[in-house]
């Protein structure tokens, strides 16, 4: 590989470091563990949010948004069935995005700042999609290690 191919070493420092990987992890998903802290705290307010979008039975949407926002995360972060908690997470902003910033019915300033809010949820769902892949490449990598390591025992 050419030089001018290769990361700094600082770059491949902290990538190997083997803490970063659970670092992002927590960083991508704090706003959703703050977000279900702060809903528990103040129950009220988080069934009013939901009436606020619409949604009804309000209590049961809080209370599932809640559940979404704990085992999201704590799947994610565990490292245990990152698939699902990135897809929960995922499905989760992505019908958030929809429902909280309709871009398209709106005008002015108000359409500029929706838009955005809209488009970084999409971004945020492609981090997590980029979680999944990293957390299956990491499962197939250590499988194949498993056999190697089974295969050099049995000869």
């Amino acid at each position: 590989m050419a030089r001018a191919d290769r990361d700094p070493r600082w770059v491949d420092a902290i990538l190997d470091w083997r803490w970063t990987w659970l670092c992002a992890r927590i960083a991508l998903t704090g706003a959703y563990v703050l977000g279900a802290a702060n809903k528990i705290a103040d129950f009220p307010s988080a069934i009013a949010e939901q009436a606020h979008f619409g949604l009804h039975p309000p209590a049961l949407w809080a209370v599932l948004t809640i559940l979404v926002e704990m085992i999201g995360p704590a799947l994610i972060i565990s490292g245990r069935f990152v698939w699902l908690g990135t897809g929960m997470l995922g499905v989760f902003t992505g019908l958030a995005a929809i429902v909280a910033t309709p871009f398209w019915s709106m005008t002015g300033q108000a359409r500029f700042a929706a838009t955005n809010a809209f488009f970084e949820h999409i971004g945020l769902i492609a981090g997590f999609v980029l979680a999944a892949l990293i957390a299956e490449h990491d499962q197939r990598q250590q499988a194949a290690r498993n056999l190697d390591t089974q295969r050099g025992a049995a000869s």
